[in-house]
């Protein structure tokens, strides 16, 4: 059956919504389906309501669009279905025509002309240079201990709920570092040469994550080469519904890199890594083989490094951490051993497992600023199980999961340490200690 004309389903293959037998085991590692209990807000609940949509045997109200806007879009149910359900290519492109389908009706206005999505995620998250200048009003306030007194006070719930919570999620914000240069070169034998991704939020609240990431590289015998007119991956407007926009952003950044002169070029934020591996699948255009070879070179760090066989750092760094899978390094890209391989070469690292640490922390991308609700039962799960392993240390290889479970630690008072594994590597190879600050 082909997809009925104006229906959301339209451009999809209808064969994927047929590889979906309704068997339920992807229900337990979903997590609005464990917060809610509703089968519409699980994996096969979506789908089937997205295939009787796309029939024309449901119409798309209210209600069925609630359901499928609360998806987080995490994919955990990719790694729990037997029967091989490529969900995100059904859900991403649904909910895209859902949205551009409505504002071209009249039935809804435009999510950018909505303020927060206009002038935050929109016009200020994707460009690294507005949101570092953005941020000075909020360096100065840290630096007053202002935040600590809106929290504290609970004042900060008297701002516009997603401004407040925004203004909730802003970790200690260091004295800026200086820029990534365009080359760093190896330390020792040159083994790769790769191109770094540094993204846009990623690069403006953890650049010296990025900076991690470098050293790391060059430690193990890599080039690096870090283009300076690379820009957002586009995520933040793609999963909004917003497609022209992450394709432009997406067609930037292939102009940017050179794949052609290195092996691989690698990602530190697992939403960033999931979203240039699929460039390719994502606009069907004259511009697709391009896109096509730009994510074939992308590589997660973590899945780089233990590819190329990591040279084993020698520094102590004598903590117990646990870690927690990202949705979209762990579900999406299918990297879950690397970073613990990794991890375990660390010298006096202890690493404990994480109870449901493949279930989302309801950070996933801007999920945790649109939908604050369910992000925030996601977040108090995810700390409660943190909670158990006894660790003072999470490590994590996405920036939004870094915000959120730091964010949610802060509310309760819990004093943790949410580090991305780049960071300990660096630390175990330059022989310093891990700060708690």
């Amino acid at each position: 059956m082909l997809p009925q004309i104006g229906s959301p389903g339209r451009g999809i293959d209808y064969e994927l919504f047929l590889d979906c037998v309704h068997c339920g085991l992807c229900t337990a590692s979903c997590p609005t389906y464990v917060e809610t209990g509703n089968e519409n807000d699980s994996p096969r609940g979506r789908i089937y309501l997205m295939r009787a949509v796309t029939d024309g045997r449901l119409e798309l109200n209210k209600e069925v669009t609630r359901h499928l806007e609360l998806c987080l879009d995490c994919r955990a149910c990719e790694t729990a279905c037997p029967s091989g359900v490529q969900y995100g290519k059904l859900i991403e492109p649904f909910r895209v025509n859902m949205e551009q389908d409505a504002m071209a009706a009249g039935t809804k206005r435009p999510k950018t002309s909505d303020w927060f999505h206009k002038y935050i995620l929109f016009g200020l998250f994707p460009y690294p240079d507005k949101l570092r200048k953005s941020l000075i009003p909020a360096r100065i306030a840290q630096m007053l201990g202002l935040e600590r007194l809106l929290i504290g006070t609970g004042l900060w719930r008297l701002l516009p709920s997603r401004l407040g919570r925004l203004v909730t999620m802003l970790p200690k914000l260091e004295k800026p570092l200086a820029a990534l240069p365009d080359f760093l070169p190896a330390v020792g034998k040159r083994r790769a040469r790769v191109a770094l991704f540094t993204g846009c939020v990623g690069d403006v609240m953890f650049r010296h994550t990025n900076w991690a990431t470098a050293r790391v590289l060059q430690h193990n015998g890599c080039d690096v080469v870090v283009p300076q007119s690379q820009g957002c991956c586009g995520a933040i407007h793609f999963h909004a519904g917003e497609s022209p926009p992450a394709r432009d952003l997406a067609d930037k950044n292939i102009g940017a890199f050179d794949v052609s002169s290195v092996d691989a070029v690698i990602v530190n934020v697992a939403g960033c890594g999931s979203m240039l591996k699929d460039y390719g699948h994502h606009w069907h255009d004259d511009s697709q083989a391009t896109r096509e070879r730009f994510a074939a070179k992308v590589k997660d760090c973590s899945e780089f490094l233990d590819e190329l066989g990591l040279v084993t750092p020698q520094g102590e760094i004598n903590i117990t951490a646990t870690y927690h899978d990202a949705c979209h390094l762990a579900h999406a890209q299918k990297v879950r051993e690397q970073p613990r391989n990794l991890l375990r070469k660390i010298p006096g690292l202890k690493l404990v497992d994480l109870s449901e640490s493949e279930l989302c922390c309801g950070a996933a991308g801007t999920y945790n600023l649109t939908e604050p609700e369910m992000a925030e039962r996601l977040g108090r799960r995810k700390l409660d199980n943190i909670r158990r392993t006894g660790a003072r240390v999470v490590v994590t290889a996405n920036a939004g999961c870094l915000l959120q479970i730091a964010r949610q630690a802060r509310m309760e008072g819990e004093t943790l340490k949410i580090v991305h594994p780049m960071d300990l590597l660096d630390l175990s190879y330059r022989h310093e200690p891990l700060e708690f600050s």
